[in-house]
């Protein structure tokens, strides 16, 4: 299991650090993490972690601000000085809320309540039925219907109608009403929603640009002259997706 820490004063961040390992040794600390700027950067570039914990109030801001410019899905255990910030704490991904300075006692419990839940929502999903996923797309081409298996597709994209790109950069007008249709057909460990315009193969991704202004460009090797962006909000997702 890993974590990863936020916290901007190094000495509390160290003591948290030490207790977590001696609460439970199963956790991995990522990154101990000083500050939003550092957190961005670090978000930018990393998968998303099994759990955060998190101070609020920071030097350069509070840590919530990262839940707007992220679609952060892991829970946190907030930590910090201050508590009339619970409420908001826990309308996000807080699952506890500790006050400092931590009492180890408490870290356990939050912890014991991290896997407790987690333990939960992995039985939950094992016990949905798997969703079968859409193997062919039929397209039309000069009066003939061609199968083209979704494994050959590279992406799928938006250009005032629908069209998939095969593998080979042979683009087809699809028959279907808006890219959300698709992606409710389509395994979502082969192809990742990018943006409005794009829907595209894991297989098919040539490389990653990391831009200054924090998002990503993608290009695919059907199509190498075109530029696919990925918001910074998608990036931590994005990453996830693809670090497997």
């Amino acid at each position: 299991m890993t974590a990863v820490i936020i916290e901007d004063e190094p000495l509390l961040a160290r003591e948290l650090k030490y207790k977590i390992e001696q609460v439970d040794k199963d956790i991995t600390i990522l990154e101990s993490l000083p500050s939003l700027k550092t957190a961005r950067k670090w978000l930018m570039q990393h998968a998303e972690p099994d759990l955060f914990f998190m101070d609020i109030q920071l030097g350069d801001g509070v840590s919530f601000d990262l839940f707007r410019e992220f679609n952060l899905n892991s829970p946190v255990i907030f930590t910090t000085a201050y508590d009339e910030y619970a409420i908001k704490a826990f309308r996000l991904n807080g699952i506890d809320y500790l006050l400092k300075p931590v009492n180890e006692e408490e870290l356990s419990n939050a912890i014991r309540k991290f896997r407790k839940l987690s333990a939960t929502a992995k039985a939950e999903k094992s016990r949905i039925q798997p969703q079968a996923f859409k193997e062919k797309f039929i397209v039309s081409f000069r009066n003939s219907w061609i199968p083209v298996n979704t494994s050959a597709i590279a992406c799928f994209l938006r250009d005032n109608l629908n069209y998939l790109v095969n593998q080979a950069g042979e683009k087809y007008m699809v028959d279907y009403d808006s890219l959300d249709e698709i992606e409710s057909l389509l395994d979502p460990k082969l192809f990742f929603r990018a943006n409005r315009q794009y829907l595209i193969n894991i297989n098919a991704i040539q490389r990653i640009a990391l831009n200054d202004n924090q998002k990503l460009t993608v290009y695919l090797t059907a199509l190498p002259k075109t530029e696919i962006d990925i918001s910074r909000e998608k990036a931590p997702a994005f990453r996830k997706w693809l670090d497997r």
